[in-house]
């Protein structure tokens, strides 16, 4: 199992777990007492669901919404590149060099998305700000 060697190997420094609750969201490959024993000797509070739980709370509570973990969006993300789904590169070094290059353009667009959104927001903050009568202010 990759999990324990995962957790040893994580280079963020936590905070004691006696201070802080740390939370480990994980998917239903963990939910086993081995798992779940390893997740809780590392101080971790284990936040184990099926995807059937998580479908079931999507439909019965208001506002839920579906959880991807890093990972798996990450996977999703790279999958979209097709030169990378099989590999017929002749070095090791030139497969690489595709996978650093598509993870460059996969960052590069989420600071674009996060950039326009914040000029977005902060045109229509002065937008709103210029035209207040339109929005019920009076000055």
């Amino acid at each position: 199992m990759l999990l324990e060697p995962t957790l040893d190997s994580i280079v963020v420094e936590r905070p004691l777990p006696q201070d802080v609750t740390q939370n480990l969201c994980a998917d239903a490959g963990y939910k086993g007492a081995p798992a779940r024993k390893v997740i809780e000797e590392r101080g971790y509070v284990a936040h184990i669901k099926e995807r059937r739980e998580e479908a079931d709370d999507i439909k019965n509570i208001p506002g839920v919404k579906a959880r991807r973990w890093v990972v798996e969006r990450t996977h999703s993300w790279m999958n979209r590149w097709r030169k990378l789904l099989v590999s017929f590169e002749k070095t090791e070094a030139s497969y690489v060099g595709l996978l650093s290059l598509a993870a460059v353009l996969i960052c590069w667009r989420q600071v674009m998305r996060l950039e326009i959104r914040h000029v977005l927001h902060a045109g229509l903050d002065s937008l709103r700000n210029e035209l207040g009568f339109l929005f019920g202010r009076v000055e």
